[in-house]
């Protein structure tokens, strides 16, 4: 089983897309630079998405991308599946010949992972991952106004 980095990517900026689409189209150039990621890897990407009727594209002065659904609607596995990342732990492709032609001892095993795989990542939505890094922005705030508010003490009256 792999995921590549094709998968890893576009994940990643639907994410990056999801919680900056508030306050309009997002451009790829922003997305790759908060997140590394090469601007036309992004664009290939993008035209995949946007293929699969995932993101919508606005043209012009202050264009960008926007999601095409409620981040709800959208599953992990639906961004996967529009990069055409293939999810698949067996050597065959599915085909049952693995092994000299024929289906190896381990197929049903890794059959089993690949369905378990799309189920888990079918049950995930993007909205889910949103909330996520929302909650982790909310907290990592929580904890830098607890250390400012710890570092300032106020100074002793000297008599």
């Amino acid at each position: 089983m792999r995921l590549t980095t094709k998968g890893r990517f576009a994940v990643t900026a639907m994410i990056d897309l999801a919680l900056r689409e508030g306050d309009g189209p997002v451009t790829l150039a922003g997305i790759a630079d908060r997140q590394k990621i090469s601007l036309s890897y992004l664009e290939q990407l993008f035209g995949k998405l946007r293929r699969h009727k995932l993101v919508t594209s606005v043209r012009g002065p202050g264009g960008g991308y926007c999601l095409a659904r409620v981040d709800d609607e959208i599953t992990v596995a639906d961004i996967i599946r529009a990069v055409d990342e293939p999810l698949d732990a067996t050597q065959c492709g599915g085909k049952q010949n693995c092994h000299d032609e024929h289906r190896c001892m381990t197929h049903d095993l890794w059959t089993n992972l690949n369905k378990r795989m799309y189920e888990y990542l079918h049950s995930v939505r993007l909205g889910d991952l949103v909330r996520q890094q929302r909650e982790k922005a909310g907290e990592k705030v929580m904890q830098d106004r607890r250390g400012e508010r710890d570092s300032v003490r106020p100074i002793a009256a000297s008599a």
